[in-house]
């Protein structure tokens, strides 16, 4: 049995699906999880929550959020239960910024740090650190679907951002098949693409043009820590405008797991447009 933690997000949720149809018996877990009899309540920064929910798991899908940061969380002690309860291997989603921020707090101390408890945890593990994601875009819907209109900083500055999909598919694979133990794969998608062009991608899913509004970095700034604490706005900002060469580079890890090229963000759009009508 794999347990699936963060099973109602953006890659746990498509994680599970998979799993799910290649015929894997699975653990949904999640905080608020829906009235499904396949998830279950678990709460990682209530790491005795995990208890009974993993009896009879063998390998661990775990996400840690900022929420489980904010509130000073360990997964020393989620991989203790994991272990105790029999689990043998773990496949942490971690960030690409753990290897191009190591100096920042947000995008790599603390990551690092979950990393490296992971690898003294005694159990086979697999470090996922993927880019941007697709699913970013989503923070445009209700701008689209209201004004037709994406506002966004750095319309011209590119970056390979990756498919929840594609995170989940490598992870269904670390977490099922041989040869992933010990390894760690940067996940990004198959181009560099801009704001800009990820505004026209959504309009060609949606057959309407999109207005695409430039902000200036404080004007983003100023946008974002509604919603997210400064520092880490600012690196998110670092990131977005300019990227270090190892953060705008294309790696060959999705092909490599999967067999397959990663997949565009034009795809991405086409699957999702109905969250933009």
């Amino acid at each position: 049995m794999i347990a699936v933690t963060g099973a109602t997000g953006n890659v746990g949720r498509e994680l599970v699906r998979i799993l799910t149809e290649e015929g894997a018996a699975v653990t949904a877990l999640s905080r608020n999880p829906p009235d499904d009899r396949h998830h279950l309540r678990a709460d990682l920064t209530e790491p005795a929550s995990l208890r009974p929910v993993l009896i009879g798991a063998e390998a661990l899908f775990l996400l840690l959020t900022g929420a489980f940061a904010a509130a000073g969380g360990s997964p020393a002690e989620i991989l203790k239960y994991a272990a105790d309860a029999g689990v043998r291997r773990v496949v942490l989603l971690s960030s690409q910024g753990v290897g191009t921020r190591p100096e920042s707090e947000s995008h790599g101390r603390i990551g690092r740090t979950w990393e490296d408890e992971v690898r003294r945890s005694g159990l086979e593990w697999t470090i996922l650190r993927p880019g941007g994601f697709h699913s970013n875009a989503f923070g445009w819907a209700e701008s689209i679907r209201a004004h037709r209109t994406v506002a966004a900083p750095f319309a011209e500055v590119g970056l390979p951002t990756v498919d929840p999909a594609d995170i989940a598919a490598v992870a269904a694979a670390a977490l099922r098949a041989p040869g992933h133990a010990g390894r760690i794969h940067v996940l990004t998608g198959p181009e560099a693409i801009t704001p800009r062009e990820q505004a026209a991608a959504i309009g060609a899913a949606l057959g309407e043009p999109i207005h695409f509004a430039e902000l200036s970095r404080a004007e983003a700034f100023e946008q974002m820590t509604t919603f997210m604490p400064a520092p880490i706005a600012e690196t998110t900002l670092d990131i977005l405008g300019a990227p270090t060469p190892e953060e705008a580079r294309i790696t060959p890890d999705v092909q490599r797991v999967l067999g397959r090229a990663p997949r565009p963000f034009a795809a991405w759009a086409e699957r999702n447009a109905d969250a933009f009508r």
